[in-house]
């Protein structure tokens, strides 16, 4: 685990134990290159793969050819509508309504640690550990500043990216794309491999070759979804899963995503990884930042396996943070099949004796023990305890589980409303909805706007005022429908753009608070299954329900 600067021929080399990433500044404007990434190289005198003495030339010794040089230089960066034809970067609209963008090299940072993101799951390493480049790009014109990020580990074979976008001007700025990787390589005939599925069928394989133009998986569902996975893995031909190599670009994120490979006239391949650009914009005023998510890139030379191997080292000592990361989790029973909606505290308790005699560990009480909540026709956002069937509360149920030797869980879908629901018939401004449409159910329930602090504010005192009642262990966090019809009364028509990422980040929130809270509380995600499954749900959660 290294990082260097090599100031004589201006080039960053970012190691790994068996890999090398290498960038370049070039020219005097101070283009940022992407040189190299792939087996460990001792050199770091490399910027003759950049090819600069050849056709088009440097813009400095060649202006006439600017927008031949910028078509097909490799960028580490690229911004938008300068003469650069392929997938950009980042996209804006400034005060005047231009979409030109293009950022150049300032200086750089290295830290030797792993610092974290604001509101967002991401890596972490101490000193000794982990290694972070900062390097820092301005764009004169609008008065933008970019950090690009790489992170690397002592223990692990990734690369770790973000961005971090600040609007230094006095004017205001909409960003409307942020691609959190942008990496230009030479194509050497690999194929694209991607994980395509649907509900009970979620992540197969599926292999394409890599065609002119652009081929992508993407959710604009408001989830990282069942249908794709935030993930791309170039894979070398006749690769196996013990040698050949594999290229992974894997999204730290659960809202919607871009994962696109595009190759050029030239044979280059652009891979970008970030927010879906769909239905975003995120306005910038004057001091403001925005975050972009972190994208993990793996390289290895021993295949598929080598590839796995390298993501599960990275997220088990960099990403999860729960006390129950190394530990045997409980063997649990469900109810959920045994009695769905009908179900009282004697049949509970009647599951919990008959399971605790075979060695399972804990009980899991799952949908239908609130409100009126005896089909899925009503009752979500009614998170108080239907006493009819837990006679007496939920803490004497509770009781009587641990009294037996069990540890006792629940079931949440704490982002849903019913429209049969006391929460909606007092606030039906609080689902996402648009104005004078009909609104589009899914499981006869909208998306509650956690964009609005008052809901977010609700759900988390919904939720946490059930953990303080009782000593419940377990929380399964559910989300059992994709986001639509978006809008929402709080941002008006200039931020209507922010709402679906706005909704990941107050995700995060409750799920945060929750942990900062209940430290010794195993939270599960779960979304139909595994439509969140996904590396940013493992920041909060040590593991993921699958589909039933």
């Amino acid at each position: 685990m290294n990082i260097h600067f090599d100031e004589q021929n201006r080039i960053f080399k970012i190691d790994t134990e068996r890999s090398s990433y290498v960038i370049a500044v070039v020219d005097e404007e101070g283009f940022l290159g992407h040189v190299y990434y792939g087996p460990y190289i001792r050199d770091t005198d490399i910027a003759y793969r950049l090819r600069l003495d050849s056709y088009p030339f440097l813009p400095s010794g060649n202006g006439r050819d600017r927008g031949s040089f910028l078509e097909a230089f490799p960028h580490e960066f690229p911004g938008d509508d300068v003469g650069d034809f392929r997938e950009s970067a980042i996209g804006i609209t400034d005060a005047e309504g231009h979409h030109a963008v293009q950022f150049f090299y300032d200086s750089y940072v290295i830290h030797t640690e792993k610092p974290g993101l604001p509101g967002l799951p991401a890596t972490f390493g101490t000193s000794g550990t982990s290694m972070t480049l900062d390097i820092k790009l301005k764009e004169p014109v609008l008065g933008l500043e970019a950090v690009l990020s790489y992170s690397v580990f002592v223990d692990c074979e990734a690369v770790v990216r973000s961005v971090r976008v600040t609007n230094c001007s006095e004017k205001e700025i909409t960003l409307n794309k942020i691609m959190s990787l942008s990496l230009d390589m030479e194509d050497e005939e690999y194929q694209m491999l991607s994980l395509h599925g649907g509900w009970a069928k979620e992540r197969q394989m599926e292999y394409r070759s890599i065609g002119h133009g652009k081929q992508c998986v993407s959710s604009v569902r408001g989830e990282s979804s069942q249908q794709e996975h935030p993930f791309i893995a170039l894979v070398q031909k006749n690769a196996s899963q013990e040698m050949g190599n594999v290229y992974g670009f894997h999204f730290i994120y659960s809202g919607n995503f871009l994962a696109q490979i595009e190759k050029d006239q030239f044979d280059t391949l652009r891979i970008s990884v970030g927010i879906h650009p769909k239905q975003f914009g995120w306005r910038l005023l004057p001091g403001e930042s925005f975050t972009a998510p972190e994208a993990a890139c793996v390289f290895s030379d021993k295949g598929l396996g080598g590839m796995t191997r390298n993501y599960h080292d990275l997220y088990r000592n960099h990403l999860i943070r729960s006390e129950y990361l190394d530990k045997e989790r409980p063997v649990l029973i469900n109810n959920w099949e045994a009695t769905y909606f009908e179900f009282d505290s004697e049949k509970l308790l009647s599951i919990a004796k008959e399971a605790q005699k075979a060695g399972i560990e804990m009980l899991v009480m799952d949908d239908g023990w609130f409100g009126k909540r005896n089909d899925d026709n009503s009752s979500l956002g009614d998170w108080e305890v239907n006493e009819e069937k837990l006679q007496g509360g939920l803490k004497k149920l509770v009781d009587e589980v641990n009294g037996i030797g069990m540890k006792f869980g629940i079931w949440f879908e704490p982002e849903m409303v019913s429209p049969e629901s006391k929460l909606y018939k007092e606030h039906p401004d609080w689902a996402i909805q648009v104005p004078g449409r009909k609104g589009c159910l899914m499981r006869n329930q909208y998306v509650l706007d956690l964009s609005r602090r008052e809901v977010v504010e609700y759900v988390y005192e919904a939720v946490a005022k059930i953990l303080r009642s009782a000593n419940i262990a377990y929380v399964k966090w559910d989300m059992n429908r994709a986001l639509s019809d978006l809008a929402s009364a709080m941002l008006g028509k200039e931020r209507q753009g922010e709402l679906f990422h706005r909704y990941v980040l107050s995700v995060y929130e409750l799920q945060e608070r929750l942990m900062m809270e209940f430290p010794e509380l195993l939270l599960e995600n779960c979304s139909s299954g595994g439509a969140r499954f996904d590396p940013g749900m493992l920041y909060y959660s040590p593991q993921i329900w699958c589909s039933d």
